[in-house]
């Protein structure tokens, strides 16, 4: 029945089987008018079933028309635009450094697979760089939020801190910075079928809808409508991005607007504030010195509060907290023999402190503290911070002393001449013809910025990887400071741990970097064709890259982009870590601002805009080992700006799946706390605390430093120039336009 055949009854089966021979014509007729009416009722199921399957085919090819959409935007992001596109008109002889790839379509299907593999490759983002260097040629000055205030009735501030409140990500914001962007946004009108926002188009401003209709509008498609009181945009306030649909005005509309570059003065000065105003409120009313300066330093101080009754310290409870009064009174109170109730001795005021002993050893309270008025603050710093970061008077010494005897040996072994072959060959090339002197064998990586290049020197088998950077992109992302910092953080760096760099150059088209090459291939890769890795293996790969944070940060310097794509394997599948484009020279004890990272891996801080130290980098190697233990990282999604939201609820929110065992889990969490001064490794032991830590119990640090370890990720290769651990990247089928700003003149 299933295939549409029917048998002919069996003679025995019949009541005439006995007698008759042969089946009368009759017989035979009826049994095909049988068969021709079941033949009929499955042609007809069959039908029902093809035009059910036809409904189905219907709706997976939307779905699919829908995905082809979403992919072509992820292309176009990450660099792939150029695929589909036929081959340009040949254009005029260039010297520019071409990509040697086979275009038969055997080649461009593999191509085209390995494109889908990488769709989910992490892509960092950025901000202008702080400082103001390169804009237009010379310094930007930081943006006046005096200047930028606008006045604005309580009805419109209202409206608009409604509206930044009703946004899951903008509500996270402190009031003082809520307070100050509602006084710096600006009006904006819009008349009907104006554009507020182009798709695909950069974006550098928030905005609060106060009066009017939009429209929202993605891929040609009508999404919705947005009605007053409505905050959108909010992601161009953090970094350059493209914006991911059209807001079109339906009527006239008014709007507030903020750009970025307030934004980030805003929160950077406010915080800048913040600590001016401990600082000159505990030099003009404390008066331990010492202890002032220790306090301001580290930055450990926080503010609490109190209101009128509240007790701060119960007498005969233990205590480990040392408080400044910075407003208010409160009442000392203490119990005396033959009085039923504690009796005050005396009153507290501004600049007076109390619990000092608790900052030395355990203490139990000899009175209580009461605050007298509503709204009493206190400047507070815990026995463990004030330990954990500073220590013992002793220890403090001692690490003074090691630490001076380290920056000496560190100042002889950055200034040694780093005599190696691949060096002195390097310097060989000619700044102006190096291109000619060098044959391309395969690209290694690519993206928005432009393409990484396996080559060789010609007429011999000596290997480089070759960075060529897109000019024109750099000064559309305003990027110049990041990739100086980048090449001059490069050229003083010596570890085994971080790829070398060897020479630079330039042209009108690029700036190129010319790199130690590591054949093993990304760990990105790996990672994404095993799934995830077993703690040996996981353990490993964070060994080196705690090698390379403990180096960098003896230096000063902040690395902010860690995650597995910037993680490469060397020949014996050692890992070493590239693209320093976001990796800054900031000094002990300070602070830098720009928004930058990758979005599953930036810590709350920078999403934030608060100042941001070497606790960004121990919070993402936490975010490293819980994505190398299960394949992906704990705060992921395809909206940046839900990812930020999840990032600042913490890793307490987060199910750690059962394959990631206690030890891990405990340094995770250990790492990624909330508070950037509570993290392993941004202590006062710096990145030797993650070292201690019992999941590295056993570990054979020395035999790492040594390269005495065999890796487990080591790959076989068969030559200086294989490449078979790398994907595969499409040509470059477009020319960048020249840059001739000279921007690049030092470079």
């Amino acid at each position: 029945m299933g295939n549409g055949s029917i048998k002919a009854p069996r003679l025995e089966e019949t009541c005439l089987a006995s007698t008759i021979k042969e089946t009368p014509v009759w017989e035979s007729a009826e049994h095909l008018k049988l068969r021709i009416a079941r033949l009929e009722e499955e042609l007809a199921r069959r039908d029902q079933e093809l035009r059910s399957q036809e409904l189905q085919l219907q709706i997976l090819q939307r779905e699919l028309e829908a995905k082809v959409l979403q992919i072509d935007k992820l292309q176009d992001a990450i660099g792939y635009n150029g695929l589909g596109r036929s081959p340009p008109a040949p254009a005029r002889p260039s010297h520019r450094f071409l990509s040697v790839i086979n275009q038969g379509s055997t080649r461009f299907h593999r191509v085209a697979v390995e494109v889908h593999r990488r769709l989910k490759a992490k892509e960092g983002v950025s901000a202008e760089p702080t400082s103001g260097h390169f804009c237009d040629g010379h310094r930007a000055q930081h943006v006046s939020t005096e200047r930028a205030r606008v006045r604005k009735d309580s009805g419109t501030k209202k409206l608009i801190n409604e509206a930044i409140m009703n946004n899951d990500f903008l509500k996270k914001l402190e009031p003082q910075h809520t307070r100050e962007m509602v006084d710096c946004m600006y009006e904006k009108i819009y008349t009907a079928n104006q554009l507020v926002i182009q798709e695909g188009e950069p974006g550098n401003y928030l905005y609060v809808l106060a009066a009017g209709l939009l429209e929202v509008i993605q891929n040609g498609k009508h999404l919705g409508q947005m009605q007053p009181g409505t905050a959108f945009g909010e992601l161009a306030i953090l970094y350059n991005c493209k914006r991911t649909a059209t807001v079109k005005a339906v009527t006239k509309s008014h709007i507030w607007a903020l750009d970025r570059q307030t934004f980030q003065s805003i929160m950077m000065r406010s915080t800048q504030a913040r600590h001016e105003e401990y600082f000159s409120f505990l030099r003009r009313s404390f008066n331990n010195f010492a202890l002032f300066y220790v306090l301001m330093e580290l930055n450990i101080l926080r503010m609490d509060y109190f209101d009128k009754g509240d007790y701060i310290i119960r007498e005969g409870e233990e205590g480990n907290t040392f408080f400044i009064i910075a407003k208010g009174e409160v009442s000392v109170t203490q119990s005396t023999e033959g009085c039923p109730e504690p009796q005050e001795i005396k009153t507290l005021g501004v600049g007076d402190y109390f619990g000092e002993k608790a900052l030395i050893s355990e203490d139990v309270r000899s009175a209580n503290i009461v605050a007298k008025e509503n709204d009493t603050q206190c400047l507070v710093v815990d026995r463990d911070n004030f330990n954990q970061m500073v220590g013992t008077y002793e220890e403090l010494q001692a690490y003074l002393r090691e630490y001076v005897e380290q920056l000496s040996i560190s100042d002889e072994r950055r200034n040694a001449r780093v005599k190696d072959c691949l060096r002195e060959k390097a310097a060989r090339l000619s700044s102006c013809s190096f291109l000619q002197q060098l044959h391309i064998v395969a690209t290694l990586g690519m993206g928005g910025f432009g393409r990484v290049e396996l080559v060789k020197l010609k007429n011999e088998d000596t290997a480089f990887a070759l960075k060529c950077i897109k000019k024109k992109h750099i000064v559309d992302t305003r990027q110049q400071e990041h990739i100086y910092s980048e090449k001059n953080i490069l050229q003083q760096t010596n570890c085994n741990f971080i790829v070398r760099l060897f020479r630079t150059f330039r042209d009108d088209k690029y700036v190129y970097m010319l790199l130690e090459v590591c054949l093993g291939g990304e760990l990105w890769s790996i990672l994404r064709d095993m799934s995830f890795f077993e703690e040996a293996t996981a353990r490993f790969c964070i060994g080196c890259v705690l090698e390379a944070f403990d180096y960098l940060h003896g230096m000063g310097i902040v690395y902010r982009d860690l995650k597995p794509e910037n993680l490469l394997l060397d020949t014996e599948g050692y890992v070493k870590m590239t693209d320093f484009g976001f990796a800054k020279r900031i000094g002990l004890g300070k602070k830098t601002w720009t928004f930058c990272g990758t979005p599953e891996y930036v810590a709350p801080e920078v999403i934030m805009n608060k100042g941001h130290d070497f606790g960004a980098d121990c919070w993402s190697l936490g975010i490293l080992i819980f994505e190398l233990l299960t394949g992906s990282p704990p705060f992921a999604g395809s909206d940046p700006i839900k990812i930020y939201t999840m990032v600042l609820h913490g890793i307490e929110k987060v199910d750690i799946p059962k394959r990631i065992s206690k030890r891990p889990e405990d340094l995770i969490r250990r790492l990624c706390r909330l508070n950037p001064a509570e993290r392993l490794g941004n202590k006062k032991n710096g990145i030797i605390d993650i070292k201690k830590h019992k999941w590295f119990q056993g570990f054979n640090w020395e035999g790492l430093r040594r390269r005495k370890l065999t890796s487990p990720l080591k790959r076989e290769l068969k030559g200086p120039l294989d490449h078979s651990h790398f994907d595969m990247f499409p040509p470059e089928l477009e020319e960048p336009p020249d840059e001739l700003s000279g921007w690049d003149k030092d470079f």
